[in-house]
C-alpha cells in the first residue's frame, strides 16, 4: 500500500518548478532541489520527481508522502546551513541513522515501507561584494570577483541602491569622492569586511570622522608586494577570503 495518507499533491509541471527556481536565484534565496532517482515500491514517488525546500521548511513540488516529505524537509535544512549536497536513502532497511561521504540513510517510518533514494543539492546565492568607485582598483576589483564567481555590485554616486542587507564586503575605492557616507552606511549595515584604498595616513583621516572607523581594513588588503590595480584587487579579496 502506497503513501497516500496525507499525500501532498502530485508536482507542479517541471517548467513551473523551473521557474520559480529562477526566482528564487534571482531574488538571491537559498533553496533546496530535492531529486527523486530512485523509487523501489511500494512508493507514491517516481524517479524524476523534484520539489524545492524553502528556508521556512515549505516544500514546493513533490518527492513522496508525508513520511518523505518530512524526512527531507529535516535533511534539507541541514543542507542549507552548510551548502552541500548529499544522496538520501530512506529505506526500512535502515533501523539506525547512518552517515557516510555523501550519503545519509534513515528508516522508513512509514508502514507502506518502499524505498526511496533522493538527491538533495543546497543552492545558496553567490557571495556579494559591494564596489564604490570607478578607479582603475575598482574596476579590477569587480572583474575579479566576478571571475571568483562573486555577485559583484557597483555603486558610485548620490542615486546608487542601498547596500543590500546579505553584502559580505564593501571596498571603497574612489580616492577621495564620496568615502565617508558609503563606509558610514557599510558600518550601520553590519557588512562583515569593509575596505578603504587609501594610504594608512590618509586613511587614518579619514576614518577620523566615522563612527565605528576601526573596523576598517585601511590600507584594504594582505600585504602581498600588490603594485598593479589587479594584484591590488588579488590582495583584497585574500583579505576578505581570509576573514570570511
Amino acid at each position: 500500500m502506497t503513501e497516500f495518507l496525507g499525500m501532498p499533491s502530485r508536482p507542479r509541471p517541471v517548467a513551473d518548478l523551473d521557474t520559480r527556481v529562477a526566482r528564487l536565484r534571482s531574488g538571491r534565496e537559498p533553496y533546496v532541489l530535492a531529486t527523486v532517482v530512485r523509487a523501489q515500491r511500494p512508493t507514491s514517488a517516481k524517479a524524476g520527481d523534484r520539489a524545492l525546500v524553502l528556508p521556512d521548511g515549505t516544500i514546493e513540488g513533490f518527492v513522496g508522502g508525508t513520511c518523505a516529505t518530512d524526512t527531507v524537509r529535516a535533511q534539507g535544512l541541514r543542507l542549507m546551513r552548510t551548502g552541500q549536497a548529499t544522496l538520501l536513502r530512506i529505506t526500512p532497511e535502515a533501523d539506525e541513522p547512518h552517515e557516510e561521504e555523501g550519503l545519509v540513510a534513515v528508516g522508513q517510518p512509514c508502514l507502506s515501507g518502499g524505498t526511496l533514494e533522493i538527491f538533495l543539492e543546497a543552492v545558496l546565492p553567490p557571495t556579494l561584494v559591494r564596489v564604490h568607485g570607478d578607479s582603475p582598483i575598482a574596476r579590477a576589483f569587480a572583474a575579479v570577483g566576478k571571475a571568483l564567481g562573486y555577485t559583484v555590485e557597483t555603486g558610485t554616486g548620490p542615486g546608487a541602491e542601498p547596500i543590500a542587507d546579505d553584502t559580505a564586503a564593501v571596498l571603497v575605492a574612489s580616492h577621495g569622492v564620496g568615502e565617508e557616507p558609503v563606509l558610514r552606511e557599510a558600518l550601520d549595515k553590519g557588512v562583515p569586511y569593509i575596505g578603504l584604498i587609501a594610504s594608512r595616513r590618509r586613511g587614518t583621516a579619514v576614518l577620523a570622522g566615522v563612527e565605528g572607523g576601526e573596523r576598517v581594513h585601511v590600507p584594504a588588503g594582505l600585504d602581498i608586494g600588490a603594485r598593479t590595480p589587479g594584484e591590488v584587487a588579488v590582495s583584497v579579496y585574500a583579505e576578505i577570503i581570509a576573514r570570511h
